[in-house]
């Protein structure tokens, strides 16, 4: 007896059926509320405008005059010493959005990325668990640690990277090795958007270790990979480490992570999110909760923990510890390892009892509300002017003040963006003013750790920017040739005025 044979009219309708229940599917809606929920809803009140404007202006230099700009040309204060642009494609990225819309682009640029980034790693945490439900647990993980750096900066296309990384890994160890091609590409791309890519090879390094070794001890297994995809493995990291070379500074650029962490002291000892993790601190306690978690399952349920595993979340672990903003790569490494030991604790997702209509529902009802939700561009330009000097660069225009400007560092990212014709003394890339000193006597003026004068007469400073309550402004009305010709909420403008000489 042959088989029952479908009109034509028949497959082709039964195909846009399926096509539908694949669209409007269970896990669809799931991604649909984190777009919602987590990406737009938790961004509405972000725009982290210091580093944001200077990412921005680079950007548009890269945009407008098709040069990656190789020396410093913002500041007069580091002599066109020699830069970096180590994340020279995120920033023209981020200056496309801009000129698309405006702020209203930049905040569309956040949206898009931060729900990129969630739903990315949703797909990690379903198909390393196999459980689509748990996996929403762990896309809940991966936002709860993100939100420490959940901002319009090229770390979100860096950790974006990483997650597509994982995937890739995942794909090529479970099904297609071919899968594992896909890296060397992905570190052209990465290592000229965030230094994040140094981190990404020390991950593929620990998987290519750990593909050798055959280990079976309590609950630590490591199961060794076949000889074709260890070779292909290998062959991918070889290709991924040529392929960081694929930028404008060469050897520097592909360094460019370990200087940061080994030679600028100031900028990692002084900047806040370069700090240790409090333990206090909400991120803090998630961090201890997601390791005692899994520890607790592998112990009461005696569960097994992969070599691999063990490491990567070791190096998470270690990573926030040090540094509060290595949180989010916590978040990253944690949140597949927490699926996967949690996978049978909820039913997995079967296709034949979804509701396409209802998660059809919910997906138009999220759509509705992130457009709801969406800040208009009053909104974003009030972010802008709280966090700015705004009218004190008004002044500075309309008064034609003359010579050289000492600025905040907290202002340097707007001052470049919104003050062009007035070079600043100090911005957001430490680590520019960290190799040619700046930063260290800026420093210590700004903390009353040196003679206030100075700084001053060493760069030969005619009038200062400083925020309003900061040390200095104290200080500057009691020196004989200085004087406060403006103030708001936010600012203070100070201008040299010398004494007139007895025989003028």
């Amino acid at each position: 007896m042959s088989p029952v044979s479908l009109a034509p009219e028949q497959t082709v309708l039964a195909e846009r059926i399926g096509l539908l229940q694949r669209t409007f599917s269970f896990p669809a809606m799931l991604a649909g509320l984190l777009v919602v929920v987590l990406a737009v809803l938790s961004v509405r009140y972000i725009f982290d405008v210091p580093d944001m404007l200077w990412h921005l202006k680079m950007g548009e230099i890269v945009w407008t005059t098709h040069i990656i700009p190789t020396t410093d040309i913002l500041s007069y204060t580091t002599n066109h010493h020699a830069y970096i642009p180590h994340e020279w494609l995120a920033q023209t990225l981020i200056f496309g959005a801009y000129r698309l819309a405006g702020y209203s682009g930049l905040m569309l640029w956040l949206c898009l990325f931060t729900s990129a980034l969630l739903i990315a790693g949703y797909a990690l945490c379903s198909l390393y668990s196999g459980n689509a439900k748990v996996a929403f647990l762990g896309a809940l993980t991966i936002w709860l640690f993100a939100t420490i750096g959940l901002s319009i900066r090229p770390q979100m296309i860096g950790y974006l990277l990483l997650i597509v990384e994982m995937l890739l890994v995942h794909l090529g160890r479970t099904r297609n090795p071919r899968w594992l091609l896909g890296l060397p590409p992905l570190f052209a791309v990465w290592v000229n958007c965030h230094g994040s890519f140094f981190l990404g090879l020390v991950l593929l390094g620990l998987i290519l270790f750990c593909s050798f070794v055959d280990l079976r001890k309590g609950s630590l297994i490591s199961i060794p990979w076949g000889p074709d995809r260890r070779r292909m493995l290998a062959w991918a990291l070889m290709l991924s480490v040529a392929a960081v070379f694929l930028n404008p500074a060469g050897l520097k650029q592909v360094l460019y992570p370990l200087n940061l962490m080994l030679d600028q002291p100031i900028n990692l000892g002084n900047v806040e999110e370069w700090q240790p993790l409090h333990i206090t601190d909400p991120r803090g306690l998630g961090l201890l909760a997601i390791a005692g978690c899994i520890f607790l399952v592998l112990i009461v349920r005696r569960s097994e923990l992969f070599l691999d595993e063990l490491l990567l979340l070791a190096l998470g672990v270690w990573s926030a510890a040090s540094h509060e903003r290595m949180t989010f790569v916590f978040g990253i490494l944690a949140a597949p390892i927490l699926s996967r030991l949690l996978q049978n604790s909820w039913d997995g997702y079967d296709a034949k009892h979804d509701r396409p209509m209802a998660n059809a529902a919910l997906i138009a009802a999220s759509l509705l509300i992130a457009f709801w939700a969406f800040p208009s561009r009053q909104h974003l330009a009030a972010q802008v002017d709280q966090q700015s000097p705004v009218k004190a660069v008004a002044f500075i225009e309309t008064h034609h003040l003359p010579g050289r400007m000492l600025n905040e560092y907290v202002y340097g990212g707007y001052l470049i963006w919104a003050a062009p014709d007035h070079p600043v003394f100090v911005d957001g890339r430490a680590d520019i003013f960290e190799q040619t000193g700046v930063l260290g006597e800026f420093g210590k003026w700004a903390m009353l750790q040196s003679a206030p004068d100075s700084l001053l007469d060493k760069y030969r400073i005619d009038f200062c920017l400083l925020a309003r309550g900061s040390p200095m402004t104290f200080v500057l009305p009691l020196l004989p040739d200085w004087k406060a010709i403006y103030s708001d909420d936010n600012s203070v403008i100070f201008l040299r005025v010398p004494a007139k000489s007895p025989l003028s």
